[in-house]
C-alpha cells in the first residue's frame, strides 16, 4: 500500500537521468537550426510631408503675434 502512494504522488526513488551531448542540449533549449539564410534589406523611412507654398517665415511670425493678441485679449 505504501508503495503505491508512493508511486501515486511521485515520492518514490528516481532514475538517474543519462548524461546528454552538447549539441543535443543545445537542440534542446534553443531548436534545431534550419538551413535557410535570411537576408536584411533597410528600408527607408518615408518623408514626412511638409506643407508649404504660400507660407514664408515672415508670415508664420505675423499669424503667431496674432494668435499671442487675441490669447491675452481673451484672457483679461
Amino acid at each position: 500500500m505504501l508503495q503505491w502512494l508512493r508511486a501515486l504522488f511521485g515520492r518514490g526513488r528516481r532514475d538517474e537521468a543519462s548524461p546528454i551531448r552538447e549539441a543535443e542540449a543545445y537542440a534542446r533549449s534553443y531548436g534545431d537550426r534550419s538551413g535557410e539564410i535570411v537576408s536584411v534589406a533597410r528600408q527607408e523611412p518615408k518623408p514626412i510631408p511638409r506643407r508649404t507654398g504660400d507660407m514664408t517665415g515672415e508670415l508664420l511670425r505675423r499669424a503667431f503675434e496674432t494668435r499671442l493678441d487675441r490669447r491675452g485679449k481673451a484672457a483679461t
